[in-house]
């Protein structure tokens, strides 16, 4: 065999270093603490059954599943107007990649089923809310799309069976939490009017009662999964009062009981930014049969409990697209060499590692913990549903802002090839993006966050909780200051609630949020470091330090060595001990 011609260049330059390529990584086993830190919200049989499915999905998404979205991404979906036998019939066309990563998420690990009954991983009862968010959080590290038809299936199946009349719940609920694909029923709902938008109230949908039937006429002008075969919809009934009071909610078939199209349109598909594979589109209602769902007069009190458990999705979306995007980030800077050292060893890159991790860990932890509330506030904890009331707006807002420029900025470290769309991170840029807008924008949702401590006294159920977990911390720096800038935020959140001060809604917001944060990365630190790794305190710190105590931005001093040592704790991600940290903590 002849040799390389080009190796054979008298003065041929030597081969350079290939870039390090992540394709083919455990997406859940890259991730170090998360398996322990799961066993400190999953029952100890449950953590232990499900080990094995967190890491196939892990090795499932860092591959095959990276992959097919890549691709997908590049494909999207189509809107056929006419059969070819000239019959006028609407469908989508999706890609066969995006056909695969449904039935993972749907069929292979039940993530829309697991919540609402028994059998997924042949776990007899259904599962608690943190399973279906834990594994969702490592599926969203390799496609986004899939995840909202995945989450508006969920919670629709969630709020039908809340308010549904029984025999509509009994014809409807199989199909959507089914892990067949031939029965399954996907979920969405049909809200955002182009009139209307946030206003949720100048809604112009009107239901119209004829034959005996409830008939929906109107438009709706941002549908996601628009092709679902079933959706909640908010209309008004002729003669309904003005405002979100005059608002019922109907559950709305794609196709009737005798199998024939319902009598609505799909205008058009979206191009959009992000989410490029999952189809969103433009509906016109012509008459479309629609079934009434609970009170009439609590349409948008019931459809506020799909919004807020698709709130609550779109916050572990964006955890999971940080981690996802901190997991790249470290992969890069770990095997890839400038100036004579490795990239992690350089003093700006630290810092700038550091403050992807921070956002990063904060969001995953306020995941954690508001799915265990929910858990608490399903089984008729009032306490905790006034909990997950103020959690739900806080992590939208919040985590979906951090996301979009921790996905930038870790773009910047695998530096130009992470602009190109051969590799995940302008797709998670784009993807980042959506959480911000969809259910609700960030100004919408800071002023829930207020409403809720206005209105339902949100706070008074969460300060008390946060306040016990700092109390069981040891005494010393971390839980004066932590205890400090927790009543600092939450008065500061208290006044412009009750003041109705929009113009500091978000700065309020930011502050309770980093602060919850704090005190739950603070108290799982506490409760691994049992275990032998206290690490998460140490990030409790550093929420401190740069979300909640006041700093001057010109001293150059201010901290630096304190963050330095902390930078070579937390960087490689491998336990730390609680003594060390305590030494940690006292610099």
């Amino acid at each position: 065999m002849a040799a390389d011609p080009i190796q054979l260049r008298a003065g041929a330059p030597a081969a350079q270093p290939l870039l390090p390529d992540s394709r083919g990584i455990n997406l859940f086993t890259a991730d170090p603490g998360y398996r322990a830190l799961l066993g400190l919200y999953l029952p100890p049989a449950l953590h232990a059954h499900l080990m094995p499915e967190f890491e196939r999905l892990g090795a499932l998404a860092g591959d095959e599943l990276d992959a097919l979205a890549l691709t997908a991404d590049k494909n999207p979906p189509e809107l056929q107007q006419r059969a070819r036998n000239g019959e006028d019939r609407q469908w989508i066309d999706k890609h066969p990649a995006y056909r695969r990563l449904e039935e993972v998420a749907f069929g292979e690990n039940g993530l829309a089923a697991m919540s609402h009954r028994g059998g997924v991983f042949g776990w007899s009862e259904k599962m608690p809310p943190a399973v279906k968010y834990a594994l969702t959080y490592v599926y969203v590290q390799a496609e986004f799309g899939v995840c909202c038809p995945l989450s508006m299936t969920d919670a629709l199946a969630r709020t039908l069976g809340k308010f549904g009349d029984p025999a509509l719940v009994a014809r409807y609920l199989p199909g959507l939490i089914s892990q067949d694909m031939d029965t399954l029923v996907q979920g969405s709902m049909f809200m955002t009017e182009q009139g209307a938008g946030s206003d949720v109230g100048a809604t112009l949908t009107v239901a119209r009662r004829e034959g005996g039937a409830w008939k929906l006429y109107g438009d709706k002008w941002f549908c996601s999964n628009a092709d679902a075969g079933l959706a909640l919809v908010l209309a008004r009934p002729e003669g309904a009062p003005a405002g979100t009071k005059g608002l019922s909610l109907f559950l709305l078939p794609r196709s009737l009981p005798d199998g024939s199209p319902n009598h609505y349109h799909i205008v058009r598909l979206k191009e959009k930014l992000g989410t490029r594979d999952m189809p969103s589109g433009e509906i016109t209602l012509q008459g479309a049969v629609a079934y009434m769902v609970g009170d009439p007069q609590r349409g948008f009190v019931q459809m506020a409990d799909m919004i807020n458990m698709s709130r609550l999705s779109n916050g572990m979306r964006a955890a999971g697209m940080m981690r996802r995007a901190l997991t790249e980030a470290l992969f890069i800077a770990r095997r890839r060499a400038a100036f004579g050292k490795p990239l992690i060893e350089l003093p700006l890159m630290k810092r700038q590692l550091l403050k992807l991790m921070l956002p990063t860990e904060a969001a995953r932890s306020i995941m954690l913990y508001a799915a265990d509330e929910l858990a608490k506030a399903d089984a008729g904890d009032e306490q905790a549903r006034r909990r997950v009331r103020i959690l739900t707006p806080l992590i939208k807002f919040r985590a979906c802002r951090d996301a979009r420029r921790v996905t930038g900025d870790a773009m910047e470290v695998r530096g130009g090839c992470g602009y190109i769309e051969e590799w995940p991170d302008a797709r998670l840029l784009r993807d980042a993006h959506l959480g911000s807008i969809w259910e609700g924008t960030s100004n919408i949702v800071a002023l829930d966050v207020m409403r809720a401590i206005r209105r339902e006294g949100a706070l008074d159920a969460l300060l008390p909780h946060l306040n016990a977990v700092v109390a069981l911390l040891e005494d010393g720096p971390l839980r004066a200051s932590l205890g400090a800038g927790l009543q600092r935020a939450a008065a500061f959140a208290r006044h412009t609630a009750e003041a109705g001060d929009e113009n500091h809604a978000r700065q309020a917001a930011t502050g309770l949020y980093y602060a919850a944060a704090a005190a739950i990365l603070a108290d799982e630190g506490r409760r691994l470091g049992a275990h032998g790794d206290a690490r998460r305190m140490l990030l409790a710190q550093l929420a401190v330090q740069h979300r909640l105590a006041p700093r001057d931005p010109l001293d150059g001093d201010a901290g630096s060595a304190r963050e330095d040592a902390l930078a070579a704790a937390l960087l490689d991600e491998q336990p730390v001990a609680s003594a060390r940290v305590a030494q940690l903590l006292a610099l």
